[in-house]
C-alpha cells in the first residue's frame, strides 16, 4: 500500500465510523423511546418496571448471537451500559 492509498483508506474508514456513530446514536435513542413506552404499559398493567430476569434474557440473547470480532463479554458490557443508562433515564423522567 502506498502512502496515498493509506491516507485515502484512513479518511474513508473515519468517514464510515462517523456515519456508524450517528446511526448508533439514533438507534440507542430509538431504543430509549421504546423503553419509555414499555414502562408506561407496565405501569398501566400493574407490573414491576424493573425486571432483572428480562434484562438478563436480553443480555444473553445479544451475547449468544454475537458474530464478533468483539467478544460476547464485551458486547454484553456494552449492552449492560445501554440498558443501565436507559433505566436511569426512565427513573428521572417518570
Amino acid at each position: 500500500m502506498t502512502e496515498a492509498e493509506a491516507e485515502w483508506l484512513l479518511a474513508e474508514c473515519r468517514r464510515k465510523i462517523d456515519l456508524l456513530d450517528f446511526e448508533l446514536r439514533q438507534m440507542i435513542n430509538d431504543r430509549a423511546k421504546i423503553a419509555h413506552d414499555v414502562v408506561r404499559a407496565k405501569r398501566v398493567l400493574g407490573l414491576p418496571v424493573y425486571q432483572p430476569q428480562r434484562e438478563e434474557q436480553v443480555l444473553r440473547r445479544v451475547m449468544a448471537a454475537n458474530p464478533g470480532p468483539l467478544s460476547a463479554e464485551a458486547v454484553g458490557r456494552i449492552f449492560q451500559t445501554i440498558v443501565r443508562e436507559v433505566r436511569d433515564h426512565e427513573a428521572t423522567e417518570l
